[in-house]
């Protein structure tokens, strides 16, 4: 059993406020969690409104497998316009950690 987890570091463009963050990151998160069947969660910079840090994993049989959906969600949530993918952070944990 591999685990992955990736965590991204979202900037947000034109958000004034806090209501108008989370109209903005719940359509992602939402789409995410249905295109790739992962978990997915606001869960960081909850009280800044031009920031977001949202966490995704994945549990599966492979490594290979794991890394790929991790890849192709970091691809999906950087191709949005409405917001510049800032950093991204993987963690990987095999039946050997």
């Amino acid at each position: 059993m591999y685990v992955g987890a990736l965590e991204l570091d979202i900037l947000l463009d034109d958000v004034r406020s806090l209501k108008q963050k989370r109209s903005v990151i719940k359509p992602v998160v939402a789409e995410v969690r249905r295109r790739f069947a992962v978990s997915v969660s606001e869960a960081g910079h909850l009280e800044l409104h031009r920031r977001a840090l949202i966490g995704v994993a994945v549990v599966a049989a492979g490594g290979e497998h794991v890394r790929d959906v991790l890849d192709s969600c970091e691809r999906f949530v950087a191709s949005r316009p409405e917001f510049v993918l800032l950093s991204a952070h993987r963690r990987l944990l095999g039946p050997d950690d």
